[in-house]
């Protein structure tokens, strides 16, 4: 019997971590899930020069070993579960690393200094960057997985299966995996086991530069002058067909061929009708011994080769550009390793969404389009609660898949004046965004210390934290207290903005109610409830030994005082006998409010203040 690399990784992953797929699944409704996400090369940064288009040496870089016990202490104690590293796979980046047999990166293809960690240049090794001694960066990020897993907590890092580097070049390759490309041929623009497209006869050109755009600032470098050579031209990662990209698409990446041809029919077998309803495993059985593209089978190894490293599960870049068969193929394969694997993909087409969570085998999904876009424009003044409770409803049968963030590293930080200019506008929508469903809640580093991204990095603007440049982050780094992890230079405001995260988060993960039933009464209260507004927002959480009565006021200047009440329908289920109950908000147990229940209608004198939020316990 043929012995694939599939077949190897499962055999190794099971000897290491005793568990076959027949095994007892954990359950991931059984507890609240939190992700830190980390930018690896930012977070243990303490250099504060912070130049424009600063090197490596002159605005510093953050490590691997930076995650010591005491920092990975200092995350977990957050209220943290899983830690995401962004940028750990080796990207392409400006600097020399030649005497460690690694090719320099062409500034013309590289978008900032540092290079974006979606421009993957290996997937067989990690960002040289990260490492104390570069030639041994592989096996000190295999230290950090064993520290972070002693730790208490799993982590997470990227794969990018739409597209990789222009230059690609995999050094540590296991015996028998040939780069991408390697196997093409590029006479014809599409062939099923090509993994590019190619433009034959064409060679590439870089973008027209616009906004007085110079690599590197304009910055001289060993290849400036030089060009850049691909021939033939290769498609570019966003789908642009032209030998000469835009400036504003992908131009530092090439896009990977799944079996769409370039009329955009299928070359490979679509699942039956049905399969939305079957389980990984089915799904496994289905692709076994199908004929599928080179490609697939190129980033199903590159996967199991990380999960049987000890990576607990992947965030996925763009996953809607890859087809959803893709993701059965692979997620299966997963899963039948590591059925707790953690499987987050970036889809931003709600009309999508069911079908990479059943068919494509997706454990979660970003909730960008429905509820971020949807509570930054509350945040910003320019929505209304009215639209939480639309948005929950129509995510009903999935809310557990859609992961919930305020931040991370492609949107605007709260504090930056092109969102909401303050970090505390940014509270009540922390409260929902954790407490609304049983989804997982995610947190950008920095977030809870109120990061404003203000500086000028060099690539892009600011606003975000920079994911191009070498740059210190200051408010993090006030925290970071030259390593001491301890926050021991935090201003007042961003020491009490930390601990108020770390109420809420560390709540979060303990309480059953948030991972049992929901109702929202904000629209019964806008009906009978003299005073309640659209500013406003109520709903209830609740499992059998535990019901919370979560109320957030969204507006900045405002103290809203009314009578809240609590429907029939849930005092008669939660069986809450006639009388008076006294309840205590459970984020600083001081606040209380006493409810009056009667005729079987609960009513419950609230005031609350300006940006803030209780949680009430009923007992």
């Amino acid at each position: 019997m043929k012995i694939t690399v599939f077949d190897f990784v499962v055999k190794a992953w099971r000897s290491v971590f005793g568990c076959s797929s027949s095994e007892k699944i954990l359950t991931s409704k059984s507890q609240k899930i939190v992700v830190y996400q980390v930018f690896t090369r930012l977070f243990g940064n303490t250099n504060t020069t912070n130049k424009s288009w600063g090197t490596i040496k002159e605005n510093g870089v953050g490590k691997f070993s930076d995650f010591n016990n005491k920092a990975l202490q200092g995350i977990k104690n957050l209220g943290v579960t899983h830690i995401w590293y962004t940028g750990v796979p080796h990207h392409a980046v400006i600097n020399d690393y030649t005497s460690y047999g690694i090719s320099n990166d062409h500034p013309d293809v590289v978008k900032g200094r540092a290079g974006s960690p979606y421009a993957v240049k290996d997937y067989y090794n990690v960002n040289p960057d990260l490492a104390e001694n570069p030639a041994k960066r592989l096996n000190e990020f295999k230290a950090l997985i064993k520290r972070t897993h002693a730790n208490g907590l799993k982590l997470i890092i990227d794969i990018v299966p739409n597209h990789v580097a222009r230059h690609y070049k995999g050094l540590t390759n296991p015996n028998g995996v040939q780069d991408f490309g390697t196997g093409d041929d590029k006479t014809v623009t599409y062939d099923k086991n090509n993994n590019f497209y190619y433009n034959p006869g064409e060679s590439f050109q870089v973008p027209e530069w616009l906004h007085d755009y110079k690599p590197l600032g304009g910055e001289k470098h060993s290849l400036s002058g030089t060009k850049f050579i691909e021939s033939p031209a290769k498609w570019t990662g966003n789908g642009s067909r032209l030998s000469q990209p835009h400036f504003y698409d992908w131009y530092e990446t090439v896009k990977l061929n799944y079996g769409i041809r370039p009329d955009g029919s299928k070359d490979f077998d679509e699942l039956p009708d049905g399969f939305d309803r079957k389980d990984y495993k089915e799904h496994y059985s289905f692709w076994e011994g199908k004929n599928v593209p080179d490609t697939w089978i190129k980033f199903r190894d590159i996967a199991l080769y990380w999960t049987n490293m000890g990576v607990d599960g992947f965030r996925y870049d763009m996953a809607e550009l890859v087809p959803v068969e893709f993701w059965s193929f692979m997620n299966s394969a997963i899963k039948m390793i590591n059925p707790n694997a953690f499987l987050l993909a970036e889809v931003y087409n709600p009309d999508q969404y069911r079908s990479y969570i059943n068919l494509g085998k997706m454990d979660y999904l970003y909730d960008k389009v429905e509820l971020y876009d949807t509570l930054k424009g509350i945040m910003r003044g320019h929505g209304t609660t009215d639209s939480i409770s639309v948005i929950q409803n129509r995510l009903a049968d999935i809310e557990h898949q859609m992961l919930h963030f305020l931040e991370n590293h492609d949107e605007q930080r709260i504090a930056s004046p092109e969102f909401a200019g303050s970090a505390a506008k940014g509270k009540p929508a922390m409260v929902l965004s954790a407490t609304i469903s049983t989804s997982p809640t995610m947190i950008y580093f920095g977030q809870e210390v109120g990061e404003p991204a203000a500086e000028n990095a060099g690539f892009g603007s600011s606003s975000r934290t920079s994911i191009f440049d070498y740059i210190g982050v200051p408010n993090h780094q006030r925290w970071l207290n030259n390593k001491q992890f301890d926050g021991g230079q935090l201003l007042p405001e961003e020491r009490e903005l930390r601990d108020f995260y770390q109420r809420l988060l560390n709540f979060t993960i303990q309480s059953s109610a948030l991972m049992g039933k929901y109702q929202e009464i904000h629209s019964h209260n806008l009906r009978h409830t003299p005073y309640y507004n659209n500013h406003v927002f109520s709903f209830v959480r609740y499992s059998n030994s535990e019901k919370l009565l979560i109320v957030m006021n969204f507006h900045s200047s405002d103290t809203f005082g009314f009578d809240l009440e609590i429907p029939t329908n849930l005092i008669t289920e939660w069986g809450i006998a006639e009388g008076e109950i006294s309840i205590t908000d459970q984020l600083y147990q001081i606040k209380k409010a006493t409810f009056q229940i009667k005729n079987r209608l609960g009513r419950g004198r609230v005031t609350i203040g300006p940006l803030e939020s209780f949680i009430f316990w009923v007992k």
